[in-house]
């Protein structure tokens, strides 16, 4: 991943945070995307001797999606790489759930994941080729009670993934996604907080992996970084599980 061009959405916190962290490490030029302010996150980044640039965006915002393209061909020419980890949740039955809940997670999540590819996909085209790499969830997989919204916009991303690989195979843009299970980030502990019972929760959420723990963040950027790099060449349209075995039970 050395001197690649690399967008990450959701990059100042959790999955997306992790995934910054080791793209740095391995020499990349980053774009930290996010929409709380991803600019410590970037000075980190630098100074641990690597290449940032921070831009705070809402990537449910079409404006805020073609921003962050023009930042990294600003700062580096260029575009290689989009990693769209950016996301939200949260916990309802259907008919407790206002219209305004729903629209918000497929807001981000879906329609987020939609105009991040748009925007970004002409520019990975102009620097011949690259990859885009979508975080949906091992729930976009199989039914769980009371999350249908954010599973129904997770597979959703699973499906546009599949569709983009298609779209895009010729002009040399793979296209893939994974579908992390439940890891231990501010995403995961929030809504154990806010659980009614939040030592249930946490207990249901542990034993619904094989392993009966929860991912660690870096865990998931592995394969990201592991997609988003020419090792993966012969890869597009392909749906990585990283669950801990719970979609395997």
């Amino acid at each position: 991943m050395k001197d690649k061009v690399v967008i990450v959405t959701g990059g100042a916190s959790g999955i997306g945070l992790a995934t910054v962290e080791r793209l740095g490490r391995d020499g990349a030029r980053l774009v930290i995307a996010d929409k709380t302010d991803p600019a410590p996150v970037a000075e980190k980044i630098r100074a641990a001797g690597g290449t940032a640039e921070a831009i705070a965006a809402d990537i449910s915002q079409e404006a805020d999606c073609a921003a962050m393209v023009e930042a990294a061909k600003s700062a580096y020419g260029r575009l290689d790489v989009l990693i769209n980890c950016a996301g939200v949740n949260a916990r309802n039955r259907i008919e407790d759930a206002g219209l305004d809940e729903f629209e918000w997670i497929m807001d981000v999540n879906l329609r987020g994941t939609f105009l991040a590819c748009r925007a970004a996909i002409p520019a990975i085209r102009e620097a011949g080729g690259g990859a885009v790499v979508n975080v949906a969830s091992e729930l976009a997989l199989m039914g769980v009670p009371n999350i249908a919204i954010y599973t129904a916009s997770k597979g959703g991303i699973v499906s546009f993934t599949r569709a983009l690989a298609s779209d895009h195979v010729d002009d040399g843009i793979r296209v893939n996604c994974v579908c992390p299970g439940p890891v231990d980030t501010p995403l995961l502990r929030q809504g154990i907080v806010n659980a009614p019972d939040p030592a249930a929760r946490e207990r249901a959420s542990v034993e619904s992996t094989m392993m009966k723990r929860h991912g660690r963040p870096e865990e998931i950027a592995n394969v990201i970084r592991f997609l988003a790099s020419d090792e993966a060449s012969f890869m597009t349209g392909s749906i990585v599980v990283a669950d801990g075995g719970a979609t395997a039970q």
